[in-house]
């Protein structure tokens, strides 16, 4: 009866006619009081793991959520559903707070949001015993559970006292959901919350409609633009940077460009990051220019790209950052240009941050899996599979690496000279000043340190600098050379160099293409992307259908995507429904926004005609 009712849920509530993946079994599981650990990439559908056993079992579900800015979309998205939600954070009025906790306190509230600072407040604790002895408490959902990791990318410390909820209420069945963790992060969260008894549900990591490229830098303004042109015209994205600076120069460089682009960062008064976070939530191809600090739970669907000027400090980083691209399924494109000037800088970062030695240890092997990552000539997607311990079938089809396979050559001879030169100058100089040495390029630099003497001076001249470059930044991804922060980062060997300075082993480097123009023309470009949507933008149809769910979305001053998502839209178009009832067919059309849309949609449709 439980099965039924869950799909009952799932049908009539949220428009969709099958579950995916682990969701069902998850549902089933939490439904009948059992704790669980929930691994999903993002857009796998894991709010459903626990919204549909909040409606299933009796009284409040709880939803700890680090993010105050998001949770008003996660409620207005849930009320859509005509499904009772609310949130108590600190950017209510007193007044505000006070009639939500009444209606919690009534019975009305089915599903609450608290960020963990709120709670940790014994106020708040108090609330929740009352809550359980008159209407009882249905589940605690912690979602972003990695937050929970001093080992993760985005560590919060409030998370480790979550614990109280298994002390405090031990009957009441809790779910701690991520899309990102690898098997230490995993075994943190199982320790740290008390969740050793834990049934785990762990989905595939693979996002088979993200493409995945990595671009050696040159010019990395523009091969962006070039990016930008050839495939996102006037798509909704993430542009990720290092520094607050690069953040700023970039907005105002596409800004300048005739691109919608906004910046976001730490640094911004906290009144413009919130009004270009909505912003970008609510209108349509904007461009969002941000630090790490903008994206953790963002709930855009229709995020069509994420691109990385600069190199992320982790696969996990990575994995996350470019998982809020094409959350709706539809494809999406994950772009990264890098080079060993990021190289250098992120070890710098590591090596001279406060953090104790065992976790720079850790971070460094986690920034050397994502060298690898990016000097891989092997299938993208089986590459980030295999770093959270899942197999990939075969070749992806939908990555660099196996639309266009890499160049390789025997790069044995160039390693063993370049390690050399390293070694036989001290091993404490940068890239520039060994690729002199090997070229037999003389420089006042080469002069003051008598560089010209030794026997690595010259021996290179068959290979140009990019090309000596290219040989440094891979040895350094292969961890065969390491940046020395003491040296300001200047280059030193490793225990793997020697095997290939003793002639023991062979190096194989990617060969990198020369720099080339976009290879679409004026007249072919229009996004990859598009073309899912059956050359959709060309359609008057299409854009009649999303000036109508701006309409909507503007007159009750919501993102537009809570109305419909850019998926169901489509199927609307292709669709063509002619009734309610075929309306009421379409995938993400439950009965409340059938009741709610369905003529306007079908209005729009027939005015379109």
């Amino acid at each position: 009866m439980a099965n039924l009712k869950a799909q009952q849920i799932l049908e009539q509530v949220f428009g969709y006619n099958q579950f995916r993946g682990t969701q069902q079994a998850v549902v089933e599981h939490l439904a009948s009081g059992g704790d669980a650990l929930v691994l999903m990439p993002t857009g796998g559908g894991k709010s459903l793991c626990y919204q549909i056993p909040a409606l299933l079992r009796d009284g409040l579900a709880i939803v700890v959520s680090p993010l105050i800015a998001l949770m008003q979309d996660q409620v207005d998205a849930l009320q859509q559903l005509g499904v009772q939600a609310a949130y108590l954070n600190s950017s209510l009025r007193a007044e505000d707070a006070a009639q939500i906790t009444r209606r919690i306190m009534s019975g009305e509230i089915k599903i609450l949001y608290v960020a963990p600072e709120r709670l940790m407040l014994g106020s708040f604790l108090s609330l929740l015993d009352e809550v359980q002895d008159h209407i009882g408490l249905a589940l605690f959902a912690i979602d972003e559970a990695h937050c929970v990791s001093q080992w993760g990318h985005d560590f919060r410390p409030e998370y480790r006292q979550l614990t109280v909820l298994h002390e405090r209420f031990p009957d009441v069945p809790r779910v701690a959901l991520t899309a990102t963790a690898d098997a230490p992060t995993r075994a943190e969260i199982i320790e740290r919350l008390a969740l050793e008894s834990a049934q785990q549900f762990i989905a595939s990591f693979d996002r088979p409609n993200i493409r995945y490229k990595v671009a050696l830098k040159n010019n990395a303004r523009k091969q962006l633009e070039d990016f930008l042109e050839a495939e996102h015209a006037n798509d909704a994205g993430i542009i990720y940077c290092l520094s607050r600076r690069k953040v700023d120069e970039t907005a105002e460089w596409l800004k300048n460009r005739g691109w919608n682009a906004l910046p976001y960062h730490a640094g911004l008064d906290s009144k413009i990051r919130e009004t270009h976070q909505r912003r970008f939530l609510r209108e349509e191809g904007i461009i969002m220019v941000a630090t790490v600090a903008f994206g953790m739970g963002i709930d855009k669907p229709n995020v069509r790209f994420v691109a990385h000027l600069d190199l992320p400090k982790s696969m996990e980083g990575y994995y996350q950052e470019t998982g809020r691209a094409g959350r709706d399924g539809l494809p999406a494109n994950a772009w990264m240009a890098y080079g060993l000037g990021d190289v250098v800088s992120m070890r710098q970062m590591l090596d001279g941050g406060d953090a104790p030695e065992e976790r720079k240890r850790v971070e460094r092997q986690k920034l050397d899996a994502l060298l690898g990552f990016c000097e891989s000539t092997s299938c993208r997607h089986q590459t980030i599979l295999r770093y959270f311990g899942e197999e990939h079938p075969g070749d992806c089809g939908q990555c660099d690496n196996c639309l266009e396979p890499a160049d390789t050559w025997d790069a044995t001879q160039a390693s063993q000279m370049a390690l050399s030169c390293v070694y036989r100058t001290g091993q404490r100089f940068g890239t520039g000043h060994l690729i002199d040495i090997l070229i037999g390029k003389t420089t006042p630099q080469i002069e003051k340190f008598n560089h010209q003497q030794v026997s690595t001076f010259g021996i290179g001249k068959a290979l140009n600098n990019a090309q000596w470059s290219s040989v440094f930044r891979q040895l350094a991804a292969a961890g065969l050379l390491e940046v020395d922060i003491e040296a300001y980062g200047g280059l030193k060997l490793t225990e793997s160099a020697r095997p290939v300075l003793r002639g023991e082993q062979e190096v194989w480097q990617r060969r990198d293409a020369l720099p080339e123009k976009s290879k679409l023309s004026k007249s072919e470009r229009g996004s990859r992307a598009r073309e899912a949507y059956a050359d959709a933008n060309n359609d008057p149809l299409w854009q009649a259908l999303k000036a109508k769910r701006m309409e909507l979305a503007k007159e009750q001053g919501v993102p537009p995507y809570v109305i419909f998502h850019d998926s169901t839209l489509l199927e609307i178009l292709n669709q063509k429904p002619q009734s309610l009832t075929e309306m009421g067919r379409i995938s993400g059309v439950g009965q409340a926004k059938l009741a709610k849309y369905g003529d306007e949609f079908l209005k729009a449709l027939e005015d379109a005609a």
